[in-house]
């Protein structure tokens, strides 16, 4: 099973940018979802940005359209997620998943957590105002 580690977290002023990166052991392009995750204490997991393939979509939370980006290196095994114009509100632990198989499940679904979710151990974030 492919295994993921997540990285680039850290404390940024409110305004500022971060880049996550997502290792996977595996090969990411033989993926139908992957995506980016985040949690804060006391909620739940919220897809925060996925991808999906064939056809090629992508899904991005209304709190973060036009701020964040979400990007594969097929060539490197790494997601990543460009986050910009970052605000406290964005604080929490960014998760990266990959689908584990059987149902495909297209990206806002995948975001939605319908179908298999591999996880990383995940990256704090904090955004300070």
């Amino acid at each position: 099973e492919v295994q993921l580690v997540e990285s680039g977290g850290g404390v940024v002023q409110a305004g500022g940018s971060l880049r996550l990166s997502c290792a996977a052991s595996g090969f990411i392009e033989e993926k139908y979802s992957i995506g980016w995750f985040r949690q804060v204490p006391g909620k739940e997991r919220e897809g925060v940005s996925c991808m999906s393939k064939d056809p090629s979509l992508t899904y991005y939370a209304n709190s973060v359209k036009g701020r964040f980006t979400i990007s594969s290196d097929n060539a490197k095994n790494i997601v990543y997620l460009e986050m910009n114009n970052l605000k406290p509100e964005d604080t929490g632990v960014y998760f990266c998943s990959v689908d584990g198989g059987g149902v495909k499940v297209i990206a806002d679904f995948f975001c939605s957590n319908y179908g298999t979710h591999i996880w990383g151990q995940g990256t704090q974030v904090t955004v300070s105002s």
